[in-house]
């Protein structure tokens, strides 16, 4: 079954164009746009992965990555097929752009099942609620709109691991109900954008700004040898960062390793050590993933140990049950422990 998409508007000669992400793609009749998942039928937009999941399953919510929101909590996890960008390291590109009509079949997920692998009302557990995640959510739209509002009427949060490349009024609309965000920094340079994401910088950067406003957002990004690891570009970004965002928003820099497209060698440490040393002049909380290294965590006010991690074993060491800091009781987290 497929479901008339939102944010679309009707053309000449049959045509659409999807006002869904800043791509506008102008869609002529059985063609698909950007994404792979909205498709022209007989001068309607349709969402062919409506209710349609590649991936089910629950998660530590360190994995999203996010370190400063119910650290230590689960979370359930879906995702499905179709993403608005083409990055060329692309780490999940078998789910995003290599698919298949056939796994756009029947819808394969409910939200009456999905609530079901839910804690129930008033229940005190280790899932804290539903990240939509594993390929691009925004493609999603109308999936992640339906089930989010029920999880949120539940009493549980919502999280968007997202590449933060959707349009104004569709992201008000997930914003209702969406409690945190991870969000993809690529880069911070527009050609790196267009060259290895097929995308522009200023629509993520307007994104991220905007949930921060009215949400809990951590930042990721995927240090890339030659693409974006210089100091110019770095120190660029840790700079809106901390004047846009706020000095104590966590930020998780990750290694990359040859995939999809790219064959580049992976991330030096060395590399991601500069990079952590430039984030850390002005940025409290910066962390350096998909190394096996441990990232524990310690107040910005007062440096008492608050979060040991040991991969994805998570501990509270020094944090009181509001997240806050049991020394000096600075703000740590968002959420219970």
């Amino acid at each position: 079954m497929n479901e008339t998409a939102a944010y679309w508007h009707s053309g000449d000669g049959g045509m659409v164009q999807c006002d869904l992400c800043p791509h506008g793609c102008v869609i002529g009749p059985g063609a698909r746009g950007v994404c792979g998942v909205r498709e022209n039928r007989a001068g309607a937009l349709v969402s062919l992965n409506y209710f349609v999941a590649s991936s089910c399953g629950m998660d530590p919510i360190e994995k999203k990555p996010l370190y400063h929101f119910f650290p230590g909590s689960r979370i359930l996890s879906i995702g499905t097929y179709g993403c608005n960008l083409a990055c060329t390291c692309c780490q999940n590109y078998q789910i995003a752009k290599q698919f298949s009509a056939a796994q756009l079949g029947q819808p394969n997920i409910t939200t009456a099942a999905l609530l079901a692998e839910l804690p129930a009302p008033g229940a005190r557990q280790a899932c804290c609620g539903m990240a939509y995640t594993y390929n691009e959510p925004g493609v999603w739209f109308e999936t992640v709109r339906e089930v989010a509002r029920a999880v949120r009427a539940r009493g549980l949060k919502n999280v968007l691991v997202t590449n933060g490349y959707i349009c104004a009024e569709p992201l008000a609309e997930l914003l209702e109900v969406v409690d945190a965000f991870n969000i993809d920094l690529k880069a911070f340079d527009e050609q790196v954008y267009k060259t290895h994401c097929g995308g522009k910088l200023a629509p993520v950067l307007t994104t991220i700004a905007t949930a921060v406003a009215r949400a809990h957002v951590e930042l990721t990004v995927l240090i890339v040898p030659g693409v974006n690891d210089d100091d110019a570009q770095l120190r660029a970004m840790r700079d809106w960062i901390c004047g846009q965002c706020g000095p104590r928003t966590p930020v998780h820099l990750s290694r990359y390793f040859p995939m999809h497209r790219m064959t580049t060698p992976a991330t030096p440490a060395a590399t991601l050590a500069r990079a952590h040393a430039l984030m850390r002049e002005k940025l409290a909380y910066v962390y350096v993933g998909n190394t096996g290294e441990e990232q524990d965590t310690q107040c910005a006010d007062c440096g008492t140990l608050v979060i040991q991690r040991r991969g994805y074993h998570t501990r509270t060491v020094g944090l009181r049950d509001d997240g806050t800091c049991a020394k000096c009781g600075a703000r740590i987290v968002v959420g219970a422990t």
